[in-house]
């Protein structure tokens, strides 16, 4: 798969252009074994990335409700070490959030270098739920902020500037940022959320407030859009995955991720000669032992 059709680096992504069925649709004995394949080479890189403790990983995911974030990470990481990974959520910020920047969360639940770390939702919540409902901004303590009227254009690209630096930063840092987004249609919404109703052993899964959000459809579609366009750059590209069909989006993501952590330079780290002489001592004492 060419990954270069699902990235975009620059202010070019239009939402209403961007398919979210794939030109070929995967068979799911096809896909999985495609995933494994590509998790095989990919937890050897995994492996070299925790030894030396230089770089990390951090994989936002975003996407409307129902667009199969969950599975993926589920299905994916299956035969990833777990010690090698942290997976966070980010839901409503509570009062002690508001109360700090809205990258304080965020820098809390950063992987150590060496790890991995996945963002089911992420700091991109702070750009996209607030434009389609800005009054929840009126609770976040931020001066200036007094009304609605408080909530302008401005405001959004200030906050657009922010992630920016600071994905660079944590780039510089050694952090490899990988954002995705899951994008599923509106009727292929639908038929999900028909499902978790009608399927008992999913009805878990379901939410009255699926719906409620689900009439601002266009509104969330717009607030992607901006922040996919304001944030995609050169060293931190999106990538837009067709996610109609979820084993071939898993499929198309595993290839990207392997992809993109095979262009790191990783390597087991060296011992001294040192070591290697309390090494040999160690292997001849355990032979007689």
């Amino acid at each position: 798969m060419k990954i270069s059709e699902y990235e975009y680096q620059r202010n070019n992504f239009k939402i209403s252009e961007a398919a979210t069925t794939p030109k070929k649709i995967l068979d799911k004995d096809e896909a999985e074994k495609l995933v494994q394949k590509r998790m095989k080479e990919f937890a050897q890189a995994q492996e070299m990335m925790y030894a030396r403790h230089h770089f990390g990983l951090i994989i936002v995911l975003q996407a409307m409700d129902a667009a199969g974030k969950d599975s993926l990470v589920n299905h994916v990481f299956q035969g990833i070490t777990p010690a090698g990974f942290h997976v966070a959520s980010f839901k409503q910020p509570n009062s002690i959030d508001l109360r700090h920047d809205f990258l304080w969360r965020v820098n809390a639940q950063l992987p150590e270098r060496g790890m991995i770390g996945i963002f089911n939702r992420s700091y991109y919540e702070d750009v996209l739920i607030s434009r389609v409902h800005p009054e929840i901004l009126l609770n976040a303590n931020l001066p200036g902020i007094q009304s609605l009227e408080d909530i302008n254009e401005a405001f959004y690209q200030t906050r657009y500037r922010d992630i920016c630096n600071y994905e660079q930063y944590l780039t510089h840092s050694g952090y490899v940022i990988l954002k995705f987004f899951l994008h599923v249609s509106k009727e292929e919404q639908k038929k999900r959320f028909i499902a978790r109703i009608e399927e008992k052993d999913k009805n878990w899964k379901f939410s009255s407030a699926d719906i409620r959000e689900r009439g601002y459809w266009n509104q969330y579609q717009d607030a992607y859009e901006r922040a996919i366009n304001a944030t995609a750059t050169i060293a931190n590209p999106w990538y837009v995955l067709p996610a109609d069909d979820k084993w071939t989006c898993r499929a198309i993501f595993s290839d990207i991720l392997l992809a993109r952590v095979s262009q790191l330079p990783l390597s087991y780290p060296k011992i001294s000669a040192e070591e290697e002489n309390k090494l040999e001592s160690a292997y001849e004492e355990l032979k007689k032992d």
